[in-house]
């Protein structure tokens, strides 16, 4: 549990310096999130107060605003949203994955949530007591900026239900001849997908891809299925102009979509070399922008 309000080490490196490109939006009525325009009408709902710097999304549309992950329900998203949706819009709200970490405030829109039909997605829907408490161990919050009505005893992520299932292929209107295609990227997680916002040049791709180290450890990690992904995504690079991640930076270049296919294809044949992390039990594989942090086990069977 969480043990001071000492400022941790991960937070020298904050603000990252890509956040000075983007326009700050101030929203006075909470302090957990960091808040920027990254359109005229799309939003990075930022978590810079937890090691693992969670981003959510925000695209306004003209009938229809869809919010893209929840965050990890420690500050109340949906504060934010209601201070950034224009009451003309209804608002729908997806999953990236289900993951603990994007859908902790899922539960606060009931009746506006679209999601893959899965079974991993099912079992995450019905919420975890244990993994939400395994994010407030010493030194992964800046308590500073807690949410005062916060409480570290209690939190949990919240049982939710899925209204409506996309698929691939399937696209979401927001009005205007403006939709985003859901594109099926398992991988990192069974039911992963991305978002192609092609009329705004956009690509939002939760955890398939984001700078700094890409987790692929956990049971549910398909390493040949996230290869595939890598590859499908890369192929639509002349589609967009920007990647929009889960975690660390919201404005990534599209050119390191395709560096990543291509390394993970070279980890995938062994032809490259990785150092052990520090716990000795994950192997990670190093580029200048980002790592992947493998369980060596999936690359030997």
């Amino acid at each position: 549990m969480m043990s001071s309000s000492t400022k941790p080490a991960w937070c020298s490196k904050l603000p990252r310096p890509q956040y000075s490109l983007l326009e700050h939006v101030s929203i006075p009525s909470q302090t957990w999130f960091e808040v920027y325009r990254l359109r005229p009408n799309v939003f990075a709902i930022y978590e810079p107060y937890h090691w693992e710097e969670t981003i959510s999304y925000l695209v306004i549309g003209s009938e229809h605003s869809l919010l893209i992950d929840t965050g990890m329900g420690i500050g109340n998203i949906q504060q934010v949203i209601n201070s950034l949706v224009p009451s003309s819009t209804s608002l729908k709200v997806i999953n990236t994955h289900t993951h603990h970490d994007h859908i902790g405030d899922n539960w606060r829109f009931s009746g506006s949530l679209l999601g893959v039909h899965s079974e991993f997605a099912e079992h995450n829907a019905k919420g975890s007591f244990e993994e939400a408490q395994n994010e407030l161990k010493p030194g992964m919050i800046w308590e500073k900026y807690l949410p005062k009505d916060f409480n570290p005893k209690t939190y949990r992520i919240h049982p939710f239900q899925i209204d409506h299932y996309v698929q691939e292929g399937d696209r979401i209107t927001l009005g205007h001849n403006h939709e985003l295609e859901v594109i099926s990227t398992p991988g990192h997680a069974p039911d992963s997908i991305s978002l192609l916002d092609e009329k705004q040049r956009l690509l939002f791709v939760g955890d398939t891809f984001y700078q700094g180290p890409i987790l692929l450890y956990r049971p549910e990690t398909n390493l040949q299925d996230y290869l595939i992904s890598l590859e499908k995504l890369a192929k639509l690079i002349l589609k967009f102009d920007l990647i929009l991640p889960g975690h660390n930076i919201p404005n990534v270049q599209p050119e390191l979509l395709e560096k990543a296919a291509i390394e993970m294809r070279n980890i995938m044949l062994g032809k490259s070399k990785s150092t052990k992390t520090d716990d000795g039990n994950y192997d990670e594989y190093s580029y200048e922008e980002f790592s992947f942090v493998i369980d060596p086990s999936f690359l030997s069977t």
